[in-house]
């Protein structure tokens, strides 16, 4: 179940990111490891992390995860590995949180989907999920939250 849609303004956050495309199947093997690696360059920089770690989804297709892992940052990163420097813009966004865990999120944009589409709201294609509470803030994934967030398109 996801909270009431709240349309807001983001502010512009640097990010460091590494850009993924792989098969859907490879999702839960992928994001552990893209995460440290991440987590390990903005520690090793000193400049960060700056907030929650989210994700930022360019395309969805049934079979391909197409996206960036990110970390806000103080400043831009200096690229390592297959850590770039990147950000999250300035934008109109219409956002909700799941309350609970990550399996619950296929059914979270889809209730958030019939929501936008009820309240007239046009978005853009790609979306973000923002990890504000999740495994390392305890067990019980109850307690677990993930923003939801489409930029809104006048």
């Amino acid at each position: 179940m996801i909270d009431t849609p709240q349309i807001i303004q983001t502010t512009a956050l640097h990010a460091a990111i590494i850009h993924l495309t792989i098969p859907r199947s490879e999702m839960r093997t992928a994001m552990g490891p893209g995460i440290g690696e991440v987590m390990a360059a903005v520690k090793a920089q000193g400049i960060g992390p700056a907030g929650s770690w989210f994700t930022h989804h360019l395309k969805m297709d049934p079979a391909t995860f197409d996206f960036e892992i990110c970390v806000p940052v103080t400043t831009p990163v200096k690229p390592v590995g297959r850590v770039k420097a990147g950000e999250w813009p300035a934008m109109t966004v219409v956002r909700t949180v799941l309350c609970g865990g990550y399996e619950g999120l296929g059914v979270a944009w889809g209730e958030f989907g019939t929501w936008l589409q009820a309240n007239g709201h046009k978005t853009g294609s790609d979306l973000y999920e923002c990890y504000t509470a999740g495994p390392e803030s305890g067990p019980d994934p109850a307690n677990w939250r993930t923003e939801l967030s489409k930029r809104l398109i006048a």
